[in-house]
Order: structure tokens, then sequence, then C-alpha cells
């Protein structure tokens, strides 16, 4: 049995709602300057939408002048990514952090590398992701109006309960399916076996011997960092740490894991850190999270929305084979 998947590209998907506006567009706070150019290009020429999108001279001298302005950033804030500054968590976050590290979601996505809870300061983060979606980090912002003391605050970096954005499903013939969500975090998770007292409310054809499930869903979703050589990679929440330290915050509860060589790193960091990671982890000024509200490097654009979908599909061989013993 084989399973395909594929995604559409995430433009506007969030974690909350589905809602948009009349035209069908949201805003994104993009961070030029910052390879791959090719992905500012490919963009700019979605956006046209059919248009000609100008000259493609005109887009590559305004991603050089930001890439121009970051080694400005290089000279006067060289190290700035470096000993970033990591306090104990407030003593009244104690028994959450105990709540969340004994959950199934936490055990199953940090359990492979040294994990810890921790206060982490927002503003020098490294961040891997070239844009936010400012239609969700208002939405957070209303959010944290809310957030008035210590325990509100963990529950919002590192949710056990959150509202998550409705899925569609749709059968597509006899082995294939689709499922589509507005939130950029769906996605394929695994494929497993299942003993028949697993499942319920199913009317079988005949007694069942065994399942495969092929599950999609959403990720833990909880802020968190990988810390290597002394800095902090921003690896899953950039929104809610971007709404955070709008809101003034200067530091938030994340989980840590730490990486102490490029084996580990493979299994912990993301696609972009992990095409380039010398970038993120030895260049003298990396990107980071405070450089979204930085004007000389971010613009905002108006973007289309979309739905993130998976594609399953699956293929059934039945045969038979004869029975040997192997001598011994």
């Amino acid at each position: 049995m084989d399973a395909r998947l594929s995604w559409s590209r995430e433009h506007c998907g969030t974690s909350a709602d589905a809602a948009g506006d009349q035209h069908g567009k949201c805003r994104q706070a993009w961070l030029l300057g910052q390879p791959p150019l090719e992905d500012y290009l490919e963009l700019a020429e979605e956006l046209a939408d059919g248009d000609a999108p100008g000259p493609r001279s005109q887009l590559v001298d305004e991603w050089r002048r930001a890439n121009d302005y970051y080694g400005h950033l290089e000279r006067i804030e060289a190290g700035m990514a470096d000993a970033v500054d990591v306090r104990d968590l407030d003593p009244v976050m104690g028994a959450l952090a105990r709540e969340v590290a004994a959950d199934g979601r936490f055990l199953r996505a940090c359990d492979t590398l040294p994990t810890r809870f921790a206060s982490v300061e927002l503003a020098r983060l490294v961040v891997g992701q070239s844009h936010v979606t400012l239609d969700h980090t208002d939405r957070l912002a209303t959010t944290l109006q809310d957030v008035t003391s210590p325990e509100a605050l963990f529950r919002f970096c590192l949710p056990l309960d959150r509202a998550e954005a409705p899925v569609q499903m749709r059968k597509m013939g006899d082995s294939k399916f689709i499922l589509w969500s507005a939130s950029s975090d769906f996605r394929f998770q695994e494929a497993v076996l299942l003993h028949p007292d697993q499942i319920n409310r199913v009317e079988p054809y005949g007694p069942i011997g065994g399942v495969l499930a092929l599950m999609a869903g959403y990720g833990s979703n909880f802020l968190s960092v990988i810390e290597s050589d002394g800095r902090l990679i921003l690896h899953n929440g950039h929104h809610r740490a971007y709404a955070l330290l709008e809101a003034g915050f200067t530091h938030a509860p994340a989980v840590i894991q730490t990486v102490t060589r490029m084996d580990e790193l493979k299994v912990a960091a993301g696609r972009r850190v992990l095409a380039d990671p010398a970038f993120y982890l030895k260049a003298a000024r990396p990107p980071l999270l405070k450089d979204f509200f930085d004007p000389n490097i971010r613009k905002v654009l108006s973007v289309p929305r979309s739905m993130t979908v998976v594609e399953l599909a699956f293929e059934v061989n039945e045969y038979r084979v004869k029975d040997f013993v192997c001598g011994g």
C-alpha cells in the first residue's frame, strides 16, 4: 500500500479561522535582502496575477538595497545573535510546564533531543522564515489583550487546547482523497497500523484483520527554539513570537531543544535552516525576529489567500506466496 501527498503553496493560512476579506487577500510582512532571491522574484510574479510584474531589475534592486543594509547591520550589530538572554521560568509556570511535558503531543514532538522549558529573549531569536501573515498576528494581538498573568502567557505560548481551522474532505475515487484547510500548519502526519479494536463507528464488510490509517492534521504548535552554537533559532511559533514582540513582551516561555552537532540539527531544524546552516549559525548578523519591525528591510505585501491541500492516494496489491521452510 502506497500513499502520495501534495501541498498547495501556502500564502495566508492561519491556525485560527478561515475568514478573509472580500477581495480574497491578506497582508504579509516580508524580510527582503535574505536568500534566496528567487523566492521573492517568484512571489512577485504570482502577485502580478497574469499581468506583467514589471522589470525584474527593479525587484532585484529593491532586494539588493535590503541586502546591503544587512551588510551594514553585520558591521554595527556583529554578534547580536549570540548569547541570547535565557531565564528560568516564573515559578508559577512550573506546574503548567509539567503538564505540557506529560502531554502525548509534546512527547512525540520532543522525544529525540535534550529539551527544557525556559523564558527566551524574543528580539534576538534567529529566524529562518522570511515572512509572517499580519492578519494572523493581528488576531493573536487581540488574544494577547487578555494575557495579564504568567499563567496566561504560558498558555498563549504553549497551548494544549486551541481552536483549529476546520478541515474539509472529499473522496476523489476508489483510492484517492483530498483534505484541505485554511491553516498553513495543516499537513500529512503519518501512516500507522491500527488494531481493529482501535476504531469504531465503521460498518465493515466482514471481520477486520487490520487497519492502515493515513492521518492528516496539525503540529503540536508549541513556541519552540533550537539551541546551537550559542544561538537560538526560532523553530515553531513565528506568528506568536511576532505578536508578543509587537505587544512589548521582551521574553516568552518556550521549549528549547539543544543540538551539539550537525546530525542532530538535521532531525530538528526546518528546511530553510538546513539548506544553509552556516548562514544561520555562523554569520556575524543573521536575520532576527526584530528585523520584521525594521522599515529598511520589511515590506508589506497584499497576497492571495489560499488553502493547504493534502492529497492522499493508496495502491492495493493482493497476491499469495507459497510457504517454504528454511534449512537449519
